[in-house]
């Protein structure tokens, strides 16, 4: 049994395939498979049940997956107690950000911290909430930037900022020149959401339920489309398809009148996300998140509320 077969099962059990388990995982699918195959052959029982489009676990393999995952966990935290007595601040720091988030945050803090802390160069990697969490775990980051909430799996959290979200309209919408929108108006237009996977979908769907009734009979909204990225979206209402929410920090000015989009506010108290950076409890270089926390706070974003007095908490 060695740690790379474990890889290999939670990459499996995540993906649900063999095929993009290879891909997450940086190798040929034979090569994967055969380490599989050989892992279960050693410990006399079937991990996953191969058949149709989708692989499933079973459920002894299911409980021989989460064990992998708290040695890959632990594992990790051997080698941060390796580096306990080296400089925090000296070397990479692998960090993870949600799409949402990445190219309105990433261009001002990665020169920040270039200008700060030269010496601690990030590696960078976009992913969705669920898959960055398991990096986390696994020790494949350092730490990740993220928006609550997401499943508890005992990461110390420290909150970076308070976002607002807003309504964005096609320019000659008819309430391009409102001064506020209800969620529950929603409902009545053509919403274009973020397709799954993507937390922000998520979370406009908890605090506009409206959206989440997808019906023609009045209850819900209209019509819903699905896009792969918020620029996606945004360049789909400036063409007059439909409606959709975004986070301020996604809007370089509000109260542009320029251009083929309108930014309205909700109705207060206006729905909003927390940002936080997340990293394990074993993490040592406790010295390298307080350099992106203040980095982070540095930034100027649009429209949103810096959190300088918060401290660190257990998700």
């Amino acid at each position: 049994m060695t740690l790379t077969e474990l890889k290999y099962i939670v990459a499996v059990a995540r993906e649900k395939h063999f095929g993009h388990a290879a891909e997450a995982c940086f190798v040929a699918q034979p090569t994967l498979s055969v380490a599989i195959k050989k892992l279960e052959d050693e410990l006399g029982v079937v991990i996953f049940e191969r058949g149709g489009t989708e692989v499933s676990v079973t459920p002894l393999g299911a409980q021989i997956v989460a064990q992998a995952e708290r040695v890959l966990e632990q594992t990790a935290a051997i080698k941060e107690i390796a580096n306990q007595n080296k400089d925090p601040l000296s070397g990479p720091l692998r960090l993870g950000i949600i799409y949402t988030i990445g190219p309105y945050l990433l261009p001002s803090l990665v020169k920040t911290m270039i200008e700060r802390v030269p010496q601690m160069p990030l590696i960078l990697q976009e992913n969705f909430t669920t898959r960055l969490i398991e990096l986390l775990r696994q020790g494949e980051l350092d730490a990740a930037i993220m928006a609550l909430p997401f499943p508890e799996h005992g990461l110390n959290v420290l909150p970076l900022y308070d976002e607002e979200f807003m309504v964005a309209l096609p320019r000659q919408h008819k309430w391009a020149e409102r001064k506020e929108i209800d969620a529950r108006e929603l409902k009545t237009e053509t919403m274009l959401l973020l397709g799954n996977g993507h937390c922000f979908r998520d979370q406009v769907l908890e605090v506009c339920p409206e959206m989440s009734r997808f019906s023609t009979n009045g209850d819900g909204i209209a019509r819903t489309f699905e896009g792969s990225s918020l620029e996606t979206i945004r360049h789909m209402v400036s063409s007059g398809i439909g409606v959709t929410v975004l986070p301020r920090a996604s809007i370089p000015d509000a109260n542009t009148r320029d251009g083929m989009v309108r930014y309205v506010p909700f109705v207060a108290p206006a729905p909003s996300r927390r940002v936080v950076i997340a990293w394990r409890k074993s993490f040592t270089r406790q010295a390298a998140i307080d350099a992106v926390h203040q980095a982070v706070l540095a930034c100027n974003l649009n429209g949103v509320q810096m959190l300088t007095d918060e401290t660190a908490i257990t998700a």
